[in-house]
């Protein structure tokens, strides 16, 4: 703490994503601390909002490996480094010092850092909301657009709705946990891994799930935030009773860079320009990296993101400490702290 009372740590990192958690580590590495800032409620970004479930073939050293596993690799690699997350909030004010940064959330924290890194992908996320009347009233009670907990669906009969790969892997994993299960969607075709949606129809020819299509939603009936049914209907105004304990919707996440829009970057199309070489932006202090950042020939990929981080980490250790030569080691012969 300085003498205001904020918390004091050398790197901000904007972004909780498998980008922002490998920069935590990267940064640690060379002893440098860090403060997490993601505007959703959990780390992880996409991986755990929008696929947790879902395998990825990418990863250097995973043949396969689920996203949301991933995210908890890269958590445990970073939790050494002991990163404090401000998690459900925003940037929304930021000063330059002398020394650095002055940072401001949207939750009323504050901290002082000597560099900022944009880990933020697309930006900050929010769910794509259905139209239903009084749809707020039940939000975080019985209808909620991402999963913390599985068991907490367990014998309860639950609405899935979408058709992209949330909605399917998700149905996928609830199905053995609930007491019935039904997945809404406008259109008879699935917008998911070819294999999620076998299975899916799998489960409902032998009755396990009950596909409701082509349908929309169409009403919520309940009591002070607790339902007791989903009401959907046709486009040609036919309409059904689904009685349900849940609401999951499932239409995607509207990406919105939030207040870094406003930050005086230079952005094109809603991405930051940085040196590939260092993630430098055009702000002294400010880097970034992943897919929020655009230069010539950029390949959108976790792998390039990682990369950038470790880059990013080495050229923030020279702005901290411009008359310190960092004697690079690698981390087989370094170790980790206490290790």
């Amino acid at each position: 703490m300085d003498e205001t009372g904020n918390k004091v740590k050398d790197v901000a990192i904007i972004g909780a994503g498998p980008v922002g958690l490998f920069a935590v580590f990267q940064c640690g590495m060379l002893g440098l601390s860090c403060h997490v800032i993601d505007a959703l409620p959990e780390i992880g970004g996409q991986c755990t909002a929008l696929y947790p479930e879902k395998p990825i073939y990418d990863i250097p050293g995973y043949p396969s490996v689920l996203a949301g596993e991933l995210i908890e690799k890269l958590e445990a690699q970073a939790a050494p480094f002991e990163p404090f997350y401000h998690l459900g909030q925003q940037i929304v004010a930021i000063g330059k010092e002398s020394s650095g940064f002055e940072l401001r959330t949207s939750c009323g924290d504050a901290m002082r850092t000597k560099a900022i890194v944009i880990a933020a992908g697309a930006g900050a996320f929010g769910p794509n909301r259905p139209p239903l009347e009084g749809l707020a009233d039940y939000e975080g009670k019985s209808v909620f657009y991402m999963v913390r907990r599985k068991e907490d669906f367990a014998g309860k009969r639950v609405v899935i709705a979408g058709g992209g790969d949330s909605a399917v892997d998700w149905a996928l994993s609830l199905e053995p946990l609930v007491d019935r299960l039904f997945v809404v969607h406008r259109r008879d075709k699935f917008r998911a891994a070819p294999e999620s949606v076998k299975q899916l129809h799998a489960l409902a020819d032998a009755g396990r799930i009950e596909l409701i299509v082509p349908y929309q939603l169409h009403g919520l009936d309940g009591q002070d935030g607790i339902l007791s049914a989903v009401n959907v209907a046709t486009l040609d105004g036919q309409e059904r009773t689904l009685e349900a304990d849940f609401l999951l919707p499932f239409y995607g996440l509207a990406p919105d860079l939030g207040p870094i829009a406003d930050w005086g970057l230079g952005l094109d199309h809603h991405h930051v320009h940085a040196d590939p070489a260092t993630g430098a932006t055009t702000i002294d202090g400010i880097y970034a990296i992943g897919d929020i950042v655009t230069y010539r020939d950029k390949l959108k990929l976790i792998l390039t993101g990682f990369a950038e981080a470790a880059q990013a980490a080495h050229a923030i250790y020279k702005q901290i400490h411009p008359d310190t030569p960092l004697h690079f080691e690698h981390s087989t012969t370094k170790g980790l702290p206490d290790a």
